[in-house]
């Protein structure tokens, strides 16, 4: 049994804040007269078997692809990666003695690229078939140093190389150092430790190679570097 105006607490409550018209008319409105929304719980009776699988399966996805997004993080933005830090090396392992391994890792490698391993002994190397090899290598762990630049104080500048990005190498020192070099305008010479058999003598003599890569023909990506083709050009701005 609904209770009178009188009886009401919503109408008690008007009457203070409004006027009798005023409180009638809200009272009527919104009390009285307001729409009541039912939630269905059981299944449409006019829905057959087919469209409850159907429905039930929808159901089902909506709940856990929403449970996935709740519990899945958002991955940084290259701007949170540089404020964090994730990629800078700590000033820890920025020492020549760690990556010393690295670099007898990266001899055996470029020497396996260049056919110099004892599976592709070679007796010489020209420019012509190692100069696409070494374009498409990879150089962190190579032992580099600068021999010719724009910038003079960058000239000198020698270690292992522990990153490779588009625009500049990044070198640990036999100091500890890092040095960032940028490598457009700079010239990078590469040694490579190799082991020439003399037949004649019937002794091996230590030659190492010396390579001379241009920096602004290497500004890509390492991953990137590896399927591009590189025609050879005279560098004027150097």
């Amino acid at each position: 049994m609904s209770s009178t105006r009188s009886e009401h607490v919503a109408a008690t409550l008007l009457d203070r804040a409004h006027s009798p018209d005023v409180a009638q008319t809200i009272f009527r409105d919104r009390v009285q007269q307001r729409p009541l929304v039912l939630r269905p719980t059981s299944p449409d009776p006019a829905r057959d078997a087919r469209s409850k699988r159907q429905h039930a399966r929808l159901q089902k996805a909506r709940a856990s692809q929403k449970k996935s997004k709740v519990g899945k993080p958002r991955p940084l933005s290259a701007k949170a990666k540089r404020a964090l830090g994730v990629h800078n090396i700590p000033k820890s392992q920025q020492k020549y003695s760690i990556y010393a391994p690295l670099n007898e890792l990266w001899n055996g490698y470029i020497r396996h690229i260049l056919g110099l391993d004892a599976e592709g002994r070679k007796k010489y190397v020209d420019a012509a078939s190692a100069g696409p090899l070494l374009v498409s290598a990879d150089y962190h762990g190579a032992r580099m140093e600068v021999v010719r630049s724009r910038c003079v104080s960058r000239v000198g500048i020698s270690g292992i190389v522990v990153k490779d990005t588009k625009f500049a190498f990044e070198i640990v020192t036999e100091k500890n150092e890092l040095k960032l070099v940028p490598k457009e305008h700079t010239v990078f010479r590469i040694q490579v430790p190799w082991e020439v058999s003399n037949e004649d003598a019937g002794e091996d003599s230590k030659a190492p190679l010396l390579f001379e890569i241009h920096g602004n023909q290497f500004q890509t990506r390492a991953p990137d570097r590896a399927n591009k083709k590189f025609r050879p050009h005279v560098d004027l701005d150097l």
